[in-house]
């Protein structure tokens, strides 16, 4: 008898049924069942930053190389931190961005772009 491979319930035969019937559902669909959200949405957000283990797939970065997406975290926590500071407001929901620029980028570079912002010779826009 051939070794046969296991393969998950969603895609075992049983009787007559097509192959629409036996695919997982597509992610759009699975996103749908999600879209039960908390009325309050700094609940989710906090709990997104504690529970934060390493950067996650963000679509604009799509490649191995991930220098961009550190260096556009880096800039998006800056820019937060400036924008709400002049507001007056509350910057934690600008700990998300810090938290992915510093899993993802060499603490040297952080080092470096640190000291350029102090002394007014940072390239980026911030």
């Amino acid at each position: 008898m051939a070794n046969r491979t296991q393969f998950p319930a969603c895609f075992a035969r049983t009787g007559n049924t097509s192959l629409r019937e036996r695919t997982p559902p597509r992610t759009s669909q699975v996103l749908l069942n999600f879209a039960s959200r908390p009325a309050n949405m700094s609940e989710t957000i906090e709990d997104k930053i504690k529970n934060y283990r390493t950067a996650p797939f963000d679509a604009r970065f799509p490649n191995t190389n991930q220098t961009r997406n550190c260096f556009q975290n880096y800039l998006d926590f800056h820019r937060c931190n400036k924008a709400l500071s002049a507001k007056d407001q509350d910057i934690a929901p600008c700990e998300w961005y810090q938290k992915v620029y510093k899993s993802l980028c060499p603490i040297n570079w952080v080092e470096r772009w640190d000291e350029q912002i102090e002394n007014g010779s940072f390239a980026g826009k911030i």
